[in-house]
């Protein structure tokens, strides 16, 4: 039979280890009651900050995202030690992973950054018309990977974020106004006023701005005819109802003034 004195000893150690379990369970559950009431007010911080910015929905949400994951990720650690985890050896093996994966998936980790680095510099915004790497259309959306241009026959062009940043970008919107360029050929028989005349009253339509002024002008004299130029401003999202509408009335304004709009012609001389 066991010795008192070996009963009492047994029962000072369980009572010893019960104790600091207490403590440590105590310990765990205020670390982490604080710390998720300190993550839910940052993260309250944080979308209020980012309620007010001008960054996309996109951005904003990437944002979030990775200050949660990180937040969470930070909390871990802190726990984790008093579980008995070793948290230098769970880093070191986390940064090994983290290494194996960042190789295996450097494409796609190029595209994420890429698309980081378009939703904080703005070079477009979604609804913009723009010109990326030769493709043309309106932004439809900017993922993280990728960025989707709609063009106009309602095509989906898919241009991978980090194409898009090492591309010359052109962006027609972000001014709010462009200009709607037009080429027309007239016979040296019509006087120059009169076709300057003609094609300004054709520029003459609702969605034409008039600061700066439609201007016409000879842009060159060729061999059979006079080239001229009309330039006239629009806002950006009027820009082709504008470009078709001065087109057709350019003829219509030529055959009201009697201006002859000149074409090839080919002589043939018979003997």
């Amino acid at each position: 039979m066991p010795k008192p004195e070996d009963i009492a000893q047994d029962l000072s150690k369980m009572k010893l280890f019960a104790n600091f379990n207490l403590q440590t369970v105590i310990e765990i559950v205020i670390l982490l009651a604080v710390g998720l009431i300190v993550i839910r007010i940052f993260l309250r911080i944080a979308d209020k900050a980012l309620a007010k910015s001008k960054m996309e929905r996109a951005a904003v949400s990437l944002i979030r995202s990775l200050t949660r994951v990180t937040l969470y990720v930070l909390l871990g650690l802190m726990v984790a030690p008093k579980f008995g985890i070793d948290v230098t050896g769970l880093v070191a093996i986390t940064s090994v992973a983290s290494l194996a994966i960042s190789l295996s998936l450097q494409g796609a980790l190029s595209n994420i950054v890429s698309g980081f680095s378009i939703l904080s510099n703005h070079p477009f915004k979604s609804g913009d018309f723009v010109e990326i790497a030769g493709q043309s259309g309106v932004v439809q959306a900017i993922d993280i990977t990728y960025t989707r241009l709609a063009t106009g026959d309602n095509k989906i062009i898919s241009i991978p974020n980090s194409a898009v940043m090492s591309a010359q970008i052109v962006n027609f919107t972000t001014s709010g106004t462009r200009r709607v360029d037009f080429q027309v050929t007239a016979s040296y028989d019509a006087p120059v006023e009169t076709v300057k005349a003609a094609l300004l009253e054709a520029a003459n339509i609702s969605s034409t701005l008039f600061s700066p002024a439609p201007f016409a002008g000879v842009k060159k004299y060729g061999d059979s005819s006079i080239e001229y130029v009309l330039q006239v401003w629009t806002a950006a999202e009027d820009y082709w109802p504008t470009f078709y509408t001065v087109n057709e009335r350019i003829k219509v304004e030529f055959d009201k003034a009697g201006v002859e709009m000149t074409y090839p012609h080919l002589n043939v001389h018979m003997n």
